[in-house]
């Protein structure tokens, strides 16, 4: 028997995914500082695992999944922007160009833990005063790494998807899925 799922997290982008699969699960999220130095797989895996075991009942029979996305161009990360300054410094510094989207994937189970790395490679399309305006307008940056969300207006910023698009949205569905396939029983 397949123990509940429990993500670790108050994304409403890995909640929407998980409702897409059909997946039952509850939100227990955890509220762990995030790290944002280091090289990007590294930070982002060390996220998910704390995020994760901060959500640990004790003695529950239960997966309790964490997952944290960070974006990195050229070894510099770019998290979750402080205010619409840097959220306009961070989509001026990936216009153009191609960044890494990594995602760290936690699985905390009774009796193992399951972890992974996904990465895609995003290309910007340049980005000119006017599409700058109007994605820092639409609010999307806000809680968001690299400042902007693909599945919205985001997405008029990107040029190329290399690898997994979910990934890039908030949860490395296919990644997920090599690492438990018994998410999709029951």
């Amino acid at each position: 028997m397949r123990p509940p799922l429990v993500l670790a997290s108050a994304s409403p982008q890995r909640r929407a995914i998980l409702q897409t699969l059909n997946v039952d699960f509850t939100v227990r999220p955890s509220g762990v500082q995030e790290r944002e130095q280091g090289p990007g797989p590294e930070v982002a895996l060390e996220n998910a695992l704390a995020k994760a075991q901060a959500a640990v009942e004790e003695q529950a029979f239960e997966a309790v999944l964490g997952v944290d996305t960070i974006v990195e161009r050229d070894g510099v990360l770019y998290g979750k922007p402080a205010d619409e300054s840097a959220a306009r410094a961070t989509l001026a510094a990936l216009g153009g160009a191609t960044h890494t989207v990594h995602s760290g994937v936690a699985l905390l189970l009774p009796d193992r833990r399951l972890t992974a790395v996904a990465s895609t490679a995003v290309t910007f399309r340049e980005i000119d005063e006017t599409l700058m305006e109007r994605c820092l307008r639409s609010g999307e940056w806000r809680d968001r790494s690299g400042a902007y969300a693909i599945q919205g207006m985001g997405l008029a910023l990107v040029r190329s998807v290399e690898g997994d698009y979910q990934n890039v949205v908030g949860l490395p569905v296919a990644t997920l899925i090599d690492l438990w396939p018994a998410l999709l029983d029951g």
